[in-house]
C-alpha cells in the first residue's frame, strides 16, 4: 500500500483480487473525521477501453471531503482484453472488499453507494442492480455523470447528426465491451432496456446540455421515477461530456444528495 496525504486528504493505493487479474483502488479520505464515514465506490470513464485512476482525483476528492465519505476509485478491467462482466464483476469484488475493510477507516458499511462517469456510469448503474439482486450488499444510493446506458444507440439526442465521428467511437466501444448480441440486451450492461428498476438505490444523475448523450441519461430517470426509485436529474450547460466528472456545481449537488441519502439511520 502506498499512501499520499496532506492535512486535508489521505490518499492511498491498494491492489485487490478482481475477476480476472488483480485491480488497483485508490482511496480518498477526509484528514479530518468528526464521525463515521459513509463509502462510494467510483469509476473512471473511457468509453469501456481506456482510462486511468488518474482521472479520477477531482471526483474523488470533492465527494471524500464534502460528503465525508472513503471514496475509492477502482481501475476496472478494460475491454476489449476483458469484456462484460469483468469489469463488472471487478466492481462488486471492490464492493465487498469495501464492506470487509470498513471498520479499519471508521466507514460505516451500513452507507455504501456507488457512482461512475461515462463507461463507469454504466458500471455504478450496473453494480446498483448486482447488489439488489444477489442481496450480499445494501447500496443506498447512486452517483451517475454522463453515463453510459443504452448499447442500441436508439435514445440520442438531436445533437447527433453534428457528432458523427464520437458516436462512431462509441459504436466501436459497445461492440469491444458486449461483443454478443445477448450480452447487448442484457439489464446489467443496458440499464435502458431493464424492465426491473424497483427497489434500486436513489439516484442522482448528471447529464449535459450539448452531449448528444443526454437524452439516454434522462430516460433513465425517467424511469427511474416511474418505478418509484427516489431520483434527482441535473442537466449542466457549463461543461463538456469529459468536464462533467470534474464539474464542480455537478460534484457539489451529488455530495449534497449524498449526505441527504446516506444520512445515518
Amino acid at each position: 500500500m502506498s499512501t499520499v496525504s496532506d492535512s486535508n486528504l489521505l490518499v492511498e493505493e491498494v491492489r485487490i483480487d478482481g475477476y480476472s487479474q488483480p485491480v488497483a483502488v485508490r482511496s480518498f479520505r477526509p484528514g479530518r473525521r468528526e464521525r463515521r464515514l459513509s463509502i462510494v465506490l467510483y469509476f473512471h470513464g473511457g468509453l469501456f477501453t481506456a482510462g486511468t485512476l488518474d482521472e479520477t482525483a477531482a471526483a474523488c476528492g470533492t465527494l471524500a471531503l464534502e460528503a465525508h465519505a472513503w471514496v475509492l476509485s477502482v481501475d476496472y478491467s478494460l475491454a476489449p482484453a476483458f469484456p462484460f462482466p469483468s469489469a463488472l464483476e471487478d466492481a462488486h469484488r471492490a464492493l465487498q472488499w469495501a464492506r470487509a475493510q470498513a471498520g479499519t477507516v471508521c466507514a460505516d458499511k451500513r452507507r455504501m453507494a456507488v457512482a461512475g462517469h461515462d463507461a463507469g456510469g454504466n458500471i455504478a448503474a450496473g453494480l446498483a442492480a448486482v447488489a439488489r439482486d444477489r442481496g450480499d450488499i445494501c447500496v443506498r444510493a447512486q452517483l451517475l455523470f454522463a453515463p453510459l446506458l443504452d448499447p442500441s444507440m436508439t435514445r440520442v439526442g438531436p445533437d447527433a447528426r453534428n457528432a458523427a465521428p464520437k458516436l462512431d467511437a462509441l459504436a466501436h466501444a459497445w461492440q469491444a465491451y458486449l461483443p454478443s448480441f445477448a450480452q447487448r440486451i442484457h439489464p446489467y450492461a443496458a440499464p435502458l432496456e431493464s424492465r426491473r428498476l424497483a427497489k434500486l438505490p436513489a439516484a442522482f444523475i448528471a447529464s449535459v446540455e450539448h452531449d448528444p448523450l443526454h437524452a439516454e441519461a434522462e430516460h433513465y430517470a425517467a424511469a427511474l421515477i416511474t418505478a418509484g426509485v427516489p431520483t434527482q436529474c441535473e442537466r449542466y450547460a457549463e461543461t463538456t461530456r469529459n468536464g462533467i466528472a470534474a464539474h464542480t456545481p455537478a460534484l457539489l449537488a451529488a455530495s449534497r444528495f449524498l449526505q441527504l441519502h446516506l444520512a445515518a439511520g
